[in-house]
């Protein structure tokens, strides 16, 4: 997606989230995310949206500590999280297009990386916001939806640490049903590899539309949303180590 429309959903998805809190009430618990209420879903996204916006505007190329757990509850702590929200979008508005500073996965450029990395760090967690309010999540873009399973798939499960292993070489097919869009998982003893498209067979595909896939593949969603053909071990895998 092009970072001036992921800066955009980085701003409704946190406006969303923010309103959606207040409406569900900070004591509400938040089924998604168990051991946590809104309050400290709120504090652990402005946390989050702080130490971002640190990173863009100061161009900090090495590693800096999350911002300290707010004192705060109720109506200030609801301010709080906006008034973070609202300085990260302006951040990254505003931030140069050759900025240099951290990142962790691959992306065309920093700016490109925060602007993602934030856009579906934010959406996921309104959906968090939406299950403590007892809602459905609300609707995304198939490009967005497609994207943040770009970035779980080929960027966090791309990464040495992913968890995501085979004693045997197994083969993981995701197929968008509204759209053409297709992720083969490669998985092994080492890295899992993914790829956009359908080539050879896979043992276990799980189907949905895309919406539904970029939801459930970031567990906010059960996997029983999906239809799953094959080997339904590759899908319990799935629930049990795909976690970010």
């Amino acid at each position: 997606m092009d970072t001036s429309e992921l800066i955009k959903s980085v701003d409704v998805e946190g406006r969303l989230l923010g309103d959606t809190a207040a409406r569900a009430g900070l004591d509400a618990p938040v089924p998604t995310c168990p051991a946590w209420q809104v309050r400290d879903l709120l504090s652990h996204t402005g946390r989050v949206h702080r130490w971002a916006t640190r990173l863009v505007a100061e161009g900090l190329t090495e590693q800096v500590g999350f911002t300290p757990r707010p004192e705060l509850d109720g109506d200030a702590l609801l301010e709080w999280y906006r008034d973070g929200h609202r300085t990260l979008v302006e951040t990254l508005r505003t931030a140069d297009p050759e900025l240099k500073c951290l990142t962790f996965l691959p992306a065309p450029s920093p700016l490109a990386f925060w602007a993602r990395r934030q856009a579906h760090e934010t959406a996921i967690h309104r959906v968090d916001a939406e299950s403590a309010l007892g809602v459905e999540p609300s609707a995304v873009t198939p490009e967005f939806a497609a994207d943040g399973l770009d970035e779980l798939l080929a960027g966090f499960h791309g990464r040495e640490r992913s968890e995501l292993r085979t004693d045997v070489p197994r083969t993981l097919r995701l197929r968008a049903t509204d759209e053409d869009a297709v992720w083969t998982v490669w998985l092994s003893d080492g890295v899992p590899r993914t790829e956009r498209d359908d080539d050879g067979a896979a043992d276990c595909e799980l189907s949905g539309p895309v919406a539904t896939l970029y939801f459930a593949l970031w567990n906010r969603l059960p996997l029983s949303a999906l239809r799953t053909t094959g080997d339904p071990e590759l899908a319990r895998l799935w629930r049990e180590r795909g976690a970010i």
